[in-house]
């Protein structure tokens, strides 16, 4: 990862704050506003204290930093690795509804297709006055580099950054997804198949972990995930390559629901049935799940969104205060995709 060092180092310049100037000065953002527009309003002393931090941390005003200051609305940015399906469709609008309400703009950035994403990255964290990072979407590397710039950030669906304290938001996966595999377990199930890649989600991540947990306790080897995208087509071309073994799982879970329905369409064009043939469960819980009877785990999609606007402006108001720590819980439901017997 070294070849981005130089560009992070000039890009980490960039992101430094009106508000880690005003810290480091000892004075209000409006102060540190007045004393960069005009001069002769703000005392020689202060003056002095401002232009040392500003030297001092090499800061450029920002026109949005300098409408913050003045008491307009600024903009905060959030990125996310993708912006299409219902998951993400779903955590933005929870975003957006609690922005509107501070009254934040948002400028949203999506990572999936960019040929220099940390780059996207970077020059949209040099354009706001604070920043959501959801996912793998960067390396803790270059979240480390916006921090240490000065630009308030908040993590979403990832765990917290390496040697950095950032506000941090996830949803539970591990426990659930135990949960979920033992239910199938209690069922008779015996032989599952994992569809999703750990490797590219942190979320993903936990939820194997969960499952292989739980299979290693009753005595089930954990199969090795089945590593797909994260939308219908993923889930239906992994689905036809699984059912072409010899030996057909039992059960599938999938990494979430998007790839259960591919599954399920996979069944149907083959002439098998969910659950008589194949036992299906997915996670998010979107609407098409429950119109459809998909075992799932729900989670607070939209309560995720707005939690990260709260918290992104709280330290953008409060840039001293201690990073906040939550982990939102999420819920097994039941429906009619996962039967209740195994089959032979």
């Amino acid at each position: 990862m070294e070849w981005y060092g130089p560009l992070v180092a000039m890009k980490a310049l960039t992101s430094v704050t009106i508000y880690a100037v005003a810290e480091r000065a000892g004075v209000s953002i409006a102060t540190v506003s007045r004393a960069l527009r005009d001069p002769g309003l703000v005392a020689a002393a202060t003056r002095a204290r401002v232009e040392e931090a500003v030297a001092a941390l090499n800061f450029t005003p920002s026109r949005l930093g300098r409408s913050l200051a003045e008491g307009r609305h600024a903009a905060n940015g959030i990125v996310f690795p993708d912006l299409v399906g219902p998951y993400y469709a779903e955590v933005l609008l929870g975003y957006e509804e609690a922005a509107a309400e501070l009254g934040r703009s948002v400028l949203i950035l999506g990572t999936r297709g960019r040929a220099d994403p940390t780059a996207q990255v970077l020059d949209l964290a040099g354009r706001v006055d604070g920043l959501v990072v959801m996912g793998q979407t960067v390396a803790d590397e270059v979240v480390a580099s916006i921090v240490a710039g000065g630009l308030p950030v908040v993590l979403l669906a990832r765990p917290p950054a390496l040697d950095c304290d950032t506000d941090t938001v996830t949803a539970e996966n591990e426990v659930s997804a135990a949960g979920l595999a033992r239910h199938l377990l209690d069922h008779g199930y015996r032989r599952f198949a994992f569809l999703g890649d750990p490797a590219g989600s942190p979320d993903v991540a936990g939820r194997y972990t969960g499952v292989a947990a739980a299979l290693s306790d009753a005595g089930v080897r954990p199969p090795a995930p089945v590593r797909c995208g994260f939308d219908v087509t993923a889930g239906y071309d992994a689905a036809v390559a699984l059912l072409k073994r010899r030996t057909r799982p039992h059960a599938v879970i999938c990494a979430n629901d998007e790839v259960a329905l591919g599954v399920q369409e996979a069944c149907a064009d083959r002439g098998l049935d969910v659950p008589a043939d194949l036992a299906l469960a997915g996670w998010d819980d979107i609407m098409t799940a429950r119109f459809v009877g998909l075992t799932t785990v729900r989670q607070p999609m939209r309560k995720l969104g707005a939690t990260a606007a709260r918290w992104l402006h709280e330290r953008i108001l409060s840039p001293s205060s201690p990073p906040h720590r939550k982990v939102l819980p999420t819920q097994l439901v039941v429906r009619r995709s996962c039967g209740t017997h195994a089959q032979d």
